[in-house]
């Protein structure tokens, strides 16, 4: 249920879970200093609740405070964001998205980088990804 909720966020919403999953947990004083043009603290805090509600975040207590933390694995939400991307703007090809990463950040991989970038393209040709 909280990944599909995840879908139907309002940009507000988007931005702070953008910052929850960052951090891996934080407080309502963290959101707020971290979100561009931010409402007021109180504003910050009603939609954390509201988050907490759709069951997207859940919290944890740290003294008087609530500190708020994930519902759904960042891994699992990161696979889904991929996804949606390469469905969306790629015509579902993995390729022509790797393709155009490579070709917007090519100045910017390390040696490390590229080495993992090699390692997975032999695991693929492996697997028999070739199509």
């Amino acid at each position: 249920m909280a990944g599909k909720a995840l879908e139907h966020l309002s940009r507000r919403e988007r931005q702070i879970m953008d910052i929850v999953y960052r951090r891996g947990r934080a407080t309502a004083a963290e959101v707020h200093e971290d979100l561009p043009d931010p409402p007021t603290y109180t504003a910050v805090r009603g939609t954390l609740r509201l988050l907490v509600d759709k069951g997207i975040l859940r919290h944890e207590s740290d003294g008087p405070r609530y500190v708020y933390l994930p519902v759904v694995n960042p891994a699992r939400v990161k696979t889904s964001a991929i996804r949606h991307l390469v469905q969306t703007f790629f015509n579902n090809s993995a390729g022509s998205a790797v393709a155009a990463m490579v070709g917007l950040f090519g100045d910017d991989f390390s040696d490390e980088e590229l080495a993992e970038l090699e390692r997975a393209i032999k695991k693929a040709r492996k697997k028999g990804g070739v199509r």
